[in-house]
């Protein structure tokens, strides 16, 4: 792929091929085209994170549908298996990578050692061990209230979408923390107009899901400043392997202020 920018390209091949880097890079699903590495489609390809999030969760959806006659908690598993799936477990190495590094408790260096070491440690397995627990028991208790007390299934879309563009926010907003890292190669050229155009979808899906979207916004907001905080106090910045981890745990926390919400609301 080509760094090099290509003035004469109409702007709608640009989108394309943006939209089409961003599905390569977030997910194993299939783009029958070249893309090029450039700076217009790697900002059309950060505008597109939530797309591609709205695209995961659309194939969640129609998995539920399809497949609504099961029993929610092999529902619940077959949703969280095909979601770990459609990404290819990339933003689970990075959780597990980070959690690895964050659970030797020693120096910075030694933290980006742990990180870039490919062999997986305890505190990796334990992480993606209770992670994918309470994403499987929490999609299982939001599929009971979608199906049984009628809640809107908007969480299925919304959340894959708002967690994908709070890794918009990340990039935009926190720096690398080395240059020459995945990183920082998507930083380079990005600024407020992209944060803006990317923040159009999932606000529109959150707000349009009522009471519950505006505190998924809420929960979303809180959860970037937290995590923004967290990787400029520990690690200087940020890497390729957090914008993974905050996708999956983003994702989770999401779950948890919707489940929660309509706990106290039904309750």
């Amino acid at each position: 792929m080509n760094e090099g920018s290509q003035p004469s390209r109409p702007a709608w091949r640009d989108a394309l091929e943006g939209l089409g880097l961003a599905l390569q890079f977030l997910t194993r699903l299939p783009v029958p085209m070249q893309c090029d590495w450039n700076l217009a489609t790697r900002r059309w390809a950060t505008t597109a994170y939530p797309l591609v999030g709205l695209i995961i969760g659309l194939l969640l959806w129609g998995a539920s549908v399809l497949l609504s006659a099961l029993p929610e908690p092999l529902l619940a598993l077959v949703l969280v298996s095909l979601w770990v799936a459609i990404s290819g477990g990339l933003h689970l190495d990075g959780l597990m990578d980070l959690a690895d590094a964050l659970g030797s408790n020693t120096s910075l260096d030694r933290r980006w050692q742990i990180m870039k070491d490919p062999q997986v440690g305890s505190f990796a397995i334990l992480a993606l061990v209770f992670h994918l627990v309470w994403k499987l028991a929490l999609v299982w208790a939001l599929l009971v209230w979608t199906f049984q007390a009628g809640a809107s299934p908007i969480w299925l879309l919304a959340i894959p979408a708002l967690a994908r563009f709070m890794a918009v926010v990340l990039l935009v907003r926190v720096p690398a923390a080395r240059s020459g890292g995945l990183a920082y190669g998507w930083q380079q050229g990005l600024g407020w107009n992209d944060l803006v155009r990317a923040a159009i979808l999932p606000l529109v899906l959150c707000l349009g899901g009522g009471g519950v979207g505006v505190l998924m916004v809420v929960a979303g907001l809180v959860f970037v400043v937290g995590f923004a905080y967290g990787a400029r106090r520990l690690f200087n910045g940020i890497n390729g392997d957090m914008l993974g981890a905050a996708i999956e745990g983003g994702e989770l926390w999401l779950m948890v202020c919707v489940s929660s919400w309509w706990w106290f609301a039904m309750a």
